[in-house]
């Protein structure tokens, strides 16, 4: 089955308070199968109170290269599955599922982040966006373009490309 069947990724949706809960909750589920001592943060938009998006929930998980193979078979069997579209590179390697909350379908993303750049990256542009509301939102507008545009895929990611290197400049 292919995921992108499943929900339509690509629609814009407002910010929704109940993100951090979704998260909250999936990230127990994934201590209890990887263990405590790890960390683990809400990336993407959803992290971001007041930021519009795909509404999907992005966890960055710190992975040492040498559990890379443990933490994949222990998400799998939470029912992650590699996304194929995005294998992954010696930054990430890259998982999805969609689960129910709420009788509502919600994707899941899973960034298991091997590369520490590619890890503070994630939380530097996170942080800045959730204090400075300005740039998140002329981030909400571009990313909210992006889909009227009708862009998928790497389009969609190139069109936001650019703001995303100026932030982390």
């Amino acid at each position: 089955m292919n995921l992108d069947d499943v929900m339509d990724k690509y629609r814009f949706r407002k910010y929704n308070s109940k993100f951090k809960r979704y998260f909250e909750l999936e990230k127990n589920k994934i201590e209890k199968s990887l263990g405590k001592n790890l960390k683990i943060e809400h990336v993407g938009s959803t992290a971001v109170p007041g930021l519009g998006g795909k509404g999907i929930i992005d966890i960055a998980i710190k992975t040492p290269k040498n559990k890379l193979n443990q933490f994949m078979n222990k998400l799998e069997r939470l029912g992650y599955k590699p996304n194929l579209e995005h294998r992954g590179n010696n930054k990430r390697v890259f998982l999805q599922k969609i689960i129910r909350y709420s009788g509502k379908e919600r994707r899941i993303h899973i960034h298991l982040t091997l590369n520490n750049n590619f890890w503070d990256s994630f939380i530097v542009f996170r942080d800045y966006l959730r204090s400075h509301d300005k740039e998140r939102d002329k981030y909400s507008r571009i990313k909210k373009e992006a889909t009227i545009l009708g862009l998928k895929g790497k389009e969609y990611r190139d069109y936001k490309e650019k703001f995303i290197k100026e932030v982390l400049r």
